[in-house]
């Protein structure tokens, strides 16, 4: 099985917000991606697990978003969310922001859950051990906008205000912290109409993918909560106001290929740590165990997914075309990325993801493609 490789010809989730500054008129900013507008105050809005392909397969129940369906983008690897919103904070891939995964090994402290900063899978709070400044260092675009004189402020849950990711890939603005739709939707409204930028945030569509698997009853029924939240945004937008709807990955739903890593006792011989998620892990080795562990790993999951070394996924693009010194040491000495609709479960290590139905991670169109919906008056 050939591993793929990143289209080149697609642009990425982090040019967005570069794309949207430059059109506000801020210096130092450059994208691949053009807006032709006159813009005076933007809101690039993240709805979680809007996956370009969902969207296209159920445009019925989000007419809204259907109608703004304009160009695709690629997400990089991994497709998950701590990935994706450093992508949007720093505008770089996963191989310079450094969150290669839900979960990776940062030396001297172990195995640490991005989203929780935590040691995964369980464990006290990191942020004074891993400080998300040191463990993401370079200036967001944030940062940048702030300095450059834009007004700057992230909306999103008031759950994550100072949070490890959050300190990690999301500074630079003022945090404004919300709890419905409707307090987002008016917060994104307040911003924009004061001539600012801001970054929103909403996370239930992902959630209701993962319980109850991507295009379900649920999951259409919150994708027209979504898609009036959007409208309603749209309608309060000022002369010169612009919202640009992205995700951070998309979604399958698993089947019956899937495997417990942790019931296939071959697969600890050599390892260290696993990390990753359910369709992207990284398999951290013993010294000179990697060729070994690579053959098991090849031998036991099969078809199930590409298995390739760490350095392979570097020499691919896999975390892009540049990987610091820093992050290649986060990255699996092993690499598994599942293919089709399978999963690599740890049931007894995670049982909570292991339980879900829908998962993302990996490298298939349904989970890397994502739309760029642009609004403006």
């Amino acid at each position: 099985m050939t591993p793929p490789r990143p289209d080149p010809s697609l642009p990425h989730l982090a040019d967005v917000v570069p794309a949207v500054l430059a059109a506000m008129g801020l210096t130092g900013f450059d994208s691949p991606i053009r807006l032709p507008y006159d813009v005076a105050g933007a809101c690039v809005l993240l709805i979680d697990g809007l996956g370009a392909e969902l969207l296209d397969a159920h445009a019925g129940d989000a007419p809204v978003l259907a109608g703004l369906r304009g160009r695709t983008l690629q997400v990089g690897f991994p497709s998950t969310t701590a990935a994706g919103l450093a992508a949007v904070g720093t505008g770089c891939r996963s191989g310079e922001h450094g969150m290669v995964g839900m979960s990776f090994r940062l030396p001297d402290v172990g195995v640490v859950n991005a989203l929780r900063w935590s040691p995964h899978p369980w464990g006290e709070d990191l942020r004074d051990r891993a400080v998300p400044e040191v463990v993401q260092p370079r200036p967001t675009l944030f940062e940048r906008a702030a300095a450059a004189g834009a007004a700057v402020t992230v909306i999103s849950e008031a759950k994550f205000a100072g949070s490890g990711l959050t300190r990690a890939v999301l500074r630079g603005g003022t945090y404004a912290g919300v709890h419905t739709m409707g307090d987002l939707a008016a917060k994104i409204g307040s911003v924009v109409a004061e001539r600012g930028f801001c970054y929103g945030y909403h996370a239930d569509l992902d959630l209701v993918g993962h319980l109850h698997g991507p295009g379900s009853r649920a999951w259409r029924l919150q994708l027209r909560q979504v898609d009036k939240m959007v409208e309603s945004i749209i309608e309060g937008l000022p002369t010169g106001g612009l919202l640009a709807v992205v995700a951070d990955h998309g979604m399958v739903s698993l089947d019956g290929s899937v495997i417990d890593l942790d019931a296939e006792a071959a697969l600890a011989d050599g390892t260290t740590e696993v990390g990753g998620e359910v369709r992207a892990r990284h398999v951290y080795t013993r010294d000179g165990a990697t060729a070994d562990v690579l053959d098991t790993w090849r031998a036991t999951l099969g078809d199930r997914a590409w298995v390739i070394t760490g350095d392979e996924a570097v020499e691919l693009g896999w975390f892009g075309e540049h990987v610091a010194d820093a992050v290649r040491a986060r990255i699996g000495d092993v690499v598994a990325a599942a293919r089709g609709n399978s999963g690599m479960l740890r049931r007894t290590t995670e049982p909570i993801e292991s339980s879900l139905v829908g998962q993302h991670g990996s490298l298939t169109d349904a989970e890397q493609r994502i739309p760029l919906l642009v609004a403006h008056r």
